[in-house]
């Protein structure tokens, strides 16, 4: 039997809506991404709450900041309170920001005085390091990524193939496109995506352009109920769409996996960021961490 993943927890309860959304800020000297995936990582965990989420990238001067502080604090007048959630490394900056009336999680202050004391050593205080281009090659590599992966999209090319770190293999519409946008991107991994279609379902082989690269296949399934509603989306009422032929095809793929001892994740109720981490855990226990 192939190995498989943990069964993914329940969904959580819906926001109430009745109660009313939670005004959040994110706000960041740079792009934006860490300070959203940080303050994301807390409030998921109150389903029961609603937010409305702003984020405001790039403050990087004083009088931005002080542009920024005026319009948190007109937010405290407002029904509810609102939740600021902070990433920024110059100390000017982000001492006016921190002067609002509303509350404020600060994931830099406190964090980076403690490693300055550990490593007996001043950071620079330099914004836009985590994404922005300074180290070159991560960010190179990063972007000869995405480029491999459009190119290996849904099996169109078979071009410097072995270069894949990964290839992610499914029928149609199960998730591999987002999937191997989000490795490249973040993480810059080579990936190459392949469909499963009919005959190789039926057979019970690896598409003959990867069969080869079974060490580095990754497999993905959904819900029939799922698989059905996202390709009545493109097809309606079409055989490709029925709910028998996402059962057929989905239990097929299922024994491929296995034959071929492939892993595999369910996607039905998984975010593409924890497809990616569990693809990236498959890749090190298998020993084919990306060079």
């Amino acid at each position: 039997m192939g190995p498989s993943l943990p069964i993914p927890p329940p969904l959580p309860p819906a926001p109430d809506p009745s109660a009313p959304a939670v005004p959040v800020f994110f706000i960041s000297d740079s792009t934006g991404i860490s300070v959203e995936t940080m303050g994301n990582a807390l409030l998921i965990q109150f389903p029961g709450a609603a937010f409305e989420r702003t984020l405001i990238p790039f403050v990087r001067s004083v009088e931005e900041a002080r542009q920024v502080r005026a319009r948190l604090d007109a937010a405290m007048d407002g029904p509810v309170a609102p939740i600021v959630f902070l990433t920024v490394v110059d100390e000017a900056v982000r001492e006016e920001l921190l002067e609002t009336r509303a509350p404020v999680v600060d994931f830099v202050s406190g964090h980076l005085a403690q490693l300055e004391a550990q490593l007996g050593m001043s950071g620079d205080h330099a914004p836009a390091r985590l994404h922005g281009v300074g180290d070159s090659h991560r960010y190179n590599r990063r972007m000869q990524a995405v480029e491999f992966a459009i190119e290996h999209d849904d099996g169109q090319s078979v071009r410097a193939l072995e270069k894949a770190d990964v290839v992610l293999i499914a029928p149609s519409r199960c998730g591999k496109t987002p999937t191997s946008m989000y490795l490249a991107l973040m993480h810059g991994i080579f990936v190459a995506n392949y469909p499963l279609v009919d005959e190789d379902l039926a057979a019970e082989v690896l598409p003959a352009s990867i069969s080869a690269l079974a060490e580095r296949c990754f497999g993905l399934l959904i819900s029939p109920e799922r698989l059905a509603a996202v390709r009545s989306e493109r097809m309606p009422e079409s055989r490709y769409a029925s709910a028998e032929q996402a059962r057929w095809e989905l239990s097929r793929a299922r024994r491929v996996y296995d034959v071929h001892g492939i892993p595999f994740v369910d996607s039905s109720t998984r975010s593409v960021e924890e497809m990616s981490t569990l693809i990236l855990q498959s890749l090190e226990r298998r020993g084919t961490t990306p060079r």
